[in-house]
């Protein structure tokens, strides 16, 4: 879909009007109405609740107008418009008396629909929102189309999208904006990102692992690598999971989908930046080669790991990825990961479990999750933690029991980072468990606006 043909410029072409209240107002609203719209509005029950909408006539025959009830009329909101971009029939519309600026991410995303597998998909033509400023459609039509892509991949069956898919997103993706695509894959991995191949080993014939890297930008800008975990289907190994645990394991690239995406989003916004993307992807599956429990692998940076848990498999992969990041001296690193049960339990499906070692930095990116409503949760560092993780026979473990599931996991990558090099980590579980307006349920991105909008701010195009 191409999201900025849904808003356009308002020329005072023709369009059906809608009138926007809530609860608080709607009386106020309402007693300004003339008795037609009055008598209209009592017929269909409508009270100004959020999500309500009446169809009220207007002036001229066979001309009609829409009200539509949100949480609070006077503030912005982003989602506002979403269940009417998602129920109202294909036309044109424009807002009565409201600023549509800060609605129109979500008129767009209100239009969003995965068919992709259903063999009579229910299609409907585009409604199309005028807007008096529109300098933001551009931006607010870029971030509609990362946060879709996102929604894509992590929709998509883990038997059409495995390690090879997501190089051939990142090709893509490339070829686009002209950014150089590297990739390492199969048992070249041995040798140089042994953790990746440990992990992905098992699915080596079918879905081989692979360490995806793409740069572009000018080398004289500042360097960021952008890092996502990308375990295409985690069965959680020997350590298998249950029947219930598995079912949403293709949902486990969620990090390489908000990685992905993000790149997409600093390449067409002209951020001036060094980027380089990193995205580690494999199939976490079961073999007579698959990982056991108990096993000892030297990691790319030097430190053996044991694996207490071939189920903590997604911080293996991450670890060989930071640290191949290091290595190319960037200014800031952010990783994405669906990485622990341990932060939805703490947290919810809806809020990201974020990590720093750098308080400006976490500072910087909660600011921005504000601004752009898409919350992020600072979670500890919590140093004491770290000897949950040692090992009588190995540098490190990959697991650190059952407390603070989330933390540990945390505290295992940052053995990846010097303390010298800003780092956050997202823990995010990409996937909405239940519907609302221009947020179906199924795959979500959850933080990718948030470090977009600290990007952008960090590192404003010229």
């Amino acid at each position: 879909m191409h999201y900025e043909n849904l808003i356009q410029p308002d020329n005072g072409q023709a369009a059906t009007l809608i009138h926007l209240t809530d609860k608080r107002s709607f009386e106020t609203w309402l007693a300004g109405q003339p008795d037609a719209v009055r008598t209209a509005v009592k017929a269909q029950k409508f009270e100004g609740s959020a999500n309500d909408m009446a169809i009220l006539p207007a002036d001229k025959p066979g001309e009609w107008a829409v009200v539509a009830g949100v949480a609070d009329s006077a503030a912005p909101g982003l989602w506002h418009l979403a269940k009417a971009a998602d129920s109202l029939p294909e036309g044109t519309y424009r807002l009565a008396d409201y600023d549509a600026s800060e609605a129109m991410f979500g008129w767009m995303l209100g239009q969003y629909r995965y068919h992709e597998y259903l063999s009579e998909p229910k299609l409907s033509g585009p409604r199309i929102l005028l807007v008096k400023e529109p300098a933001r459609i551009h931006l607010a039509a870029l971030q509609a189309t990362a946060t879709a892509l996102v929604r894509d991949l992590v929709n998509r069956p883990a038997g059409d999208l495995g390690p090879n898919a997501l190089e051939a997103e990142a090709k893509r993706i490339a070829k686009a904006h002209k950014a150089e695509v590297v990739v390492i894959a199969g048992e070249a991995l041995e040798t140089g990102y042994p953790l990746i191949h440990a992990v992905g080993k098992a699915a080596m014939r079918e879905h081989a692992p692979r360490l995806i890297e793409l740069e572009w930008g000018d080398p004289r800008h500042p360097r960021i690598a952008i890092v996502g975990k990308g375990i295409t289907f985690d069965t959680g190994g020997l350590d298998i999971k249950p029947a219930t645990g598995m079912r949403l394991m293709k949902k486990d690239m969620g990090g390489a989908a908000h990685a992905l995406a993000l790149a997409e989003l600093i390449m067409a916004a002209h951020l001036p930046v060094r980027l380089h993307m990193i995205v580690a992807a494999a199939e976490n599956s079961i073999a007579g080669n698959a990982m056991r429990p108990g096993d000892i692998i030297k990691s790319r940076k030097g430190m053996t790991v044991e694996v207490d848990n071939t189920d903590a498999e997604g911080r293996l992969v991450l670890a060989d990825a930071l640290t191949k990041a290091i290595e190319d001296k960037p200014e800031l690193i952010v990783d994405f990961a669906t990485l622990t049960g341990a932060a939805r339990v703490a947290l919810g499906p809806d809020l990201p479990a974020m990590f720093s070692n750098d308080d400006d930095t976490a500072n910087g990116l909660l600011t921005a999750s504000k601004t752009v409503a898409d919350p992020v949760w600072r979670m500890p560092l919590w140093a004491p933690y770290v000897e949950m993780l040692d090992s009588d026979i190995a540098d490190t473990s990959n697991s650190g029991g059952a407390f603070a599931g989330a933390v540990t996991a945390a505290l295992f990558l940052q053995k990846f980072v010097p303390d010298e090099v800003p780092w956050v980590h997202l823990d995010t579980f990409a996937w909405r468990p239940t519907n609302k307006p221009g947020r179906p349920k199924g795959g979500e991105a959850l933080g990718l606006r948030a470090v977009f909008g600290y990007l952008a701010n960090k590192y404003p195009a010229r």
